[in-house]
């Protein structure tokens, strides 16, 4: 049996393979998608929308569905155990640099869901319950063999682009490396349902002599995403469940959880692949970098990964570019990941650093420089800058 035939295949369908499908799609490119997963997951997840990740979606005009099914964060406060130590505003902070001069909050599932249905309307299915088991760059083609199930299928593509996470089946195939490390702390992620001193459409980060904890709305129904250090005491543990640690979360966080709706536990990462193409094999998104969740940074990486090869691979397919189009999007995307990592780097170890000096300037000093510089012109776009990506102009 001859094999299938398609322009781009794309391992995984998380946000990153979503974006990469509709937009070679509404370029007019033939993709097919497929994933490991049996259906679209439905927790949150990622949470932090920034304006460059807006802007790609009115591009494609679907950015007023992702707004309206969204909440427009409009505070940050920062609070100490002896209270308020700063009120800054985000509904307008990056005015004259974007079109979304706002902070911006949609949870993963809702997210996924917006662009799996662009897709399917498009006439493109993710194909669930398909892993890749090999691939061969032939030069002129990629052929890849696919199983769903006890059935194996060969397709032939121009391209395989991998959007298949930190595990990148990819990659291994690659044989790239993926360099880099693991912070030490163990971190908690909860959304809730529950009552406290938190300031409505905004976000609450409490900071102490030993670390942080941040409060926001997850979805317009009211529920809370909590994220934190899990207390040294149980970092060990095999198995850490949210009621052995209720009351240092609800310590933290000043919220008295009613119900917990999801909880989990993680380390954080922070690598970067050493390649992000081999010939017609492509890396997008956590396949080629992770790094800690300090700025909101890692979803938007991965999605501005997959607009940048996006447009080059439609040019060149549709024979409107030349093949060394390509070559630019490795120098390009691996140095902002490398760039990305430092700087989330140096702010994650900042804000978890249990020196006992280091705790005192976060606690103390900390806010009032940010309450007086944020409340400036120059400091509140400077912040806006360094979170929102709207800076990428390539």
């Amino acid at each position: 049996m001859s094999p299938s035939q398609t322009k781009v295949l794309i391992a995984g369908a998380g946000p990153t393979g979503l974006t990469l499908g509709l937009w070679l799609t509404r370029l007019g490119v033939p993709v097919r998608i497929f994933d490991k997963s049996a259906g679209p997951g439905e927790t949150s997840r990622a949470l932090a929308v920034q304006a460059r990740t807006l802007e790609f979606h009115r591009q494609i005009g679907i950015v007023e569905e992702v707004l309206a099914a969204g909440v427009r964060l409009e505070q940050l406060t920062v609070r100490t155990p002896a209270g308020i130590a700063a009120k800054l505003p985000l509904s307008d902070f990056g005015r004259g640099i974007s079109p979304f001069p706002f902070a911006f909050a949609l949870p993963q599932d809702i997210h996924e869901h917006i662009l799996v249905t662009h897709l399917e309307r498009a006439g493109v299915r993710v194909e669930r319950n398909t892993e890749l088991v090999a691939f061969e760059d032939r030069s002129s083609s990629v052929v890849a063999t696919l199983r769903n199930g006890g059935v194996t299928e060969t397709v032939c593509a121009a391209y395989l682009v991998g959007c298949d996470g930190a595990r990148s089946t990819v990659r291994h195939g690659l044989n790239i490396g993926f360099p880099g490390g693991t912070y030490e702390q163990a971190f908690y992620v909860a959304d809730v349902t529950g009552s406290g001193a938190v300031t409505r459409n905004g976000m609450d980060t409490t900071v102490s002599a030993y670390g942080f904890a941040i409060v926001m709305p997850v979805r317009q129904s009211g529920s809370l995403r909590l994220i934190g250090i899990v207390p040294k005491a149980h970092e060990a543990d095999e198995t850490i469940t949210f009621e052995a640690i209720r009351a240092d979360v609800e310590s933290d966080t000043g919220i008295k959880v009613n119900e917990v709706n999801w909880f989990s536990t993680y380390r954080v990462h922070h690598r970067v692949a050493e390649r992000f193409r081999v010939g017609r094999v492509f890396l997008c998104g956590d396949a080629g970098h992770i790094h800690s969740p300090a700025g909101g940074q890692g979803m938007n990486t991965g999605m501005g990964d997959a607009v940048n090869l996006g447009w080059k691979l439609a040019a060149v397919v549709q024979g409107r570019a030349d093949q060394r189009l390509l070559d630019s999007y490795e120098p390009e995307r691996i140095a902002f990941a490398r760039k990305l990592i430092e700087s989330t780097d140096t702010a994650f170890r900042f804000i978890t650093s249990r020196s006992r000096l280091v705790g005192l300037f976060r606690r103390y000093l900390m806010p009032k420089i940010m309450n007086v510089l944020l409340h400036t012109s120059y400091g509140s776009r400077a912040f806006f800058g360094l979170i929102s990506q709207a800076a990428i102009q390539y």
